[in-house]
């Protein structure tokens, strides 16, 4: 089968996430399986036009803006007829592929946008993303999806799609979980660790003023801040840990390595994340498998990726004070953080790119 799959960034991508490494991993075993895999996404400062990765060929054109309206000229110009299946895979804003591609088409969704316009895009911009959010989807919504939670599921549903159309898949884990929980050693003093882009969406200062209220009761408490910390957000978060009376305490790394990632992951105590909503919060599922449950607001994704006080903490309110709670709560009775830890662990074992291979599979399949 010959499978179009469009897509604003790819893993090259300065921006990549999460849901760039679930695309490549599905694409690269789709190849193996014998299908034959294009991508066409959108350019960056630095980047090739076009190039090969682990079988699949991708082509760049236009940038983050102008990519939708570039995928569609160059699928008219050079890939009519070519496809069998073509993945619009959404991150904030849909290619409209069912409008003009001839072939079946899938939606790709991880996550809806909704009050993220207002975290992430500027003023008006950001009213009007998310007024014709509702609009767009009432469009699509009689395509058949693939998603990877429960709660974007849910959120689809509110906006007219109909349940038998939409397909949940497994999340995926490229890192390989530890062997052994006893082969690795924490942090001598208790370490909560951010991890990941300091943007506002993440809500890093809400983790900053948390661990300033857990302080007060583990004095020796640590907090590493570990990703990007570019653009104002950042700014903001470094002048606020700056003018913090626990400033000692608290490390900012910037961006680190997947190596210096691990590492980070088996040391620290707990993985706070903040998240506004995520698709389901990979990062969890990650640091889970290196022996390191989470700490995270009630949120879709989040939710998702976590069970409460069985394999981490979901926090009773999105605020500082009831992560602080959840802080203490975890670091203060090691009894229960132990199990907690060992099921974490345990459960971040089944979360794999075969599942999530099969489940897709299975669906396009069906296509």
């Amino acid at each position: 089968m010959n499978i179009l799959w469009l897509t604003w960034k790819d893993t090259e991508n300065p921006l990549a996430g999460g849901a760039e490494v679930v695309s490549s991993q599905l694409a690269k075993r789709l190849v193996e399986d014998g299908h034959t895999v294009r991508f066409i996404t959108g350019g960056f400062a630095g980047a090739k036009t076009e190039i090969i990765k682990d079988g699949y060929q991708i082509n760049r054109v236009g940038n983050r803006y102008t990519v939708y309206y570039k995928a569609s000229q160059y699928y008219k110009q050079n890939l009519q007829d070519w496809a069998d299946l073509v993945i619009d895979e959404i991150n904030t804003v849909p290619f409209f592929a069912k409008f003009y591609v001839k072939e079946k088409n899938i939606l790709f969704f991880h996550q809806l946008c909704r009050e993220i316009w207002f975290y992430q895009i500027i003023f008006p911009v950001s009213i009007i993303g998310y007024l014709i959010e509702p609009i767009y989807l009432w469009l699509l919504r009689n395509n058949r999806v693939v998603t990877i939670s429960n709660s974007t599921k849910l959120d689809l549903l509110k906006y007219g799609f109909k349940k038998d159309n939409i397909h949940i898949i497994s999340e995926g884990l490229e890192l390989e979980p530890i062997s052994d929980l006893n082969s690795i050693t924490k942090f001598d003093k208790p370490t909560i660790l951010s991890l990941g882009s300091i943007r506002a969406m993440k809500r890093t200062l809400d983790i900053v003023k948390a661990f300033e209220v857990a302080k007060i009761n583990i004095p020796e408490l640590q907090l590493i801040i570990a990703g990007d910390y570019n653009g104002s957000y950042g700014d903001k978060v470094l002048e606020y840990v700056k003018q913090s009376q626990y400033q000692s305490g608290i490390q900012i790394l910037g961006r680190v390595n997947k190596e210096e990632k691990i590492q980070l992951m088996q040391q620290s105590h707990l993985i706070a994340v903040t998240s506004l909503k995520e698709g389901w919060g990979l990062i969890v599922t990650e640091a889970n498998s290196q022996g390191t449950p989470a700490i995270v607001y009630d949120v879709d994704g989040l939710r998702d990726s976590v069970k409460n006080k069985k394999t981490g903490y979901i926090s009773e309110y999105n605020t500082p004070q009831s992560l602080a709670q959840s802080m203490q709560l975890a670091l203060q009775d090691k009894k229960q953080y132990d199990i907690i830890r060992q099921d974490a662990w345990e459960w971040s074992k089944t979360i794999t790119f075969e599942q999530s291979y099969k489940d897709f599979n299975e669906v396009i399949s069906q296509s």
